[in-house]
């Protein structure tokens, strides 16, 4: 039998600019997979929605106020790490309040999927979010 690991349930988001660029936001020093470059989100607390998650998170991280009907699901992540299993619903928005600033990650930047792809040395992300940069290009 397989070794069974804790299920992690995170909700992550591309926000859109109207240019066709994504925000990615780098990872803080003293977390996990620090330095790394991800989609904005995170856990998924008892009770809660992804969208309503996502809403939490992005005001607490971003500093930018998000509503419900403008987060649209998009795809997802499934990927086993090395002491647990992510399943991470991806959404996308196009509008939001406010100006992202980075108030709990080292940096944010703005880029086009196509380049995130190209630059994937300069930008890495976590695994789990590698196959989506793909479904955004095309999306875009």
């Amino acid at each position: 039998m397989a070794e069974t690991h804790p299920l992690v349930l995170v909700a992550a988001v591309a926000l859109l600019d109207p240019e066709g660029r994504v925000l990615i936001a780098q990872r803080p020093e003293g977390k996990g997979m620090a330095g790394l470059w991800e989609f904005p989100g995170g856990k998924i607390e008892v009770g809660e929605s992804p969208e309503d998650a996502l809403v939490r998170e992005l005001a607490e991280e971003l500093g930018i106020t998000v509503k419900p009907p403008c987060l649209a699901p998009f795809t997802f992540a499934s990927h086993t790490y090395e002491k647990f299993r992510l399943l991470m619903p991806l959404y996308v928005c196009r509008r939001w309040d406010g100006t992202p600033a980075p108030l709990h990650h080292a940096a944010l930047k703005w880029l086009r999927p196509r380049d995130l792809i190209a630059r994937k040395d300069e930008f890495p992300m976590p695994a789990a979010d590698l196959p989506l940069l793909p479904m955004l290009r095309d999306l875009l």
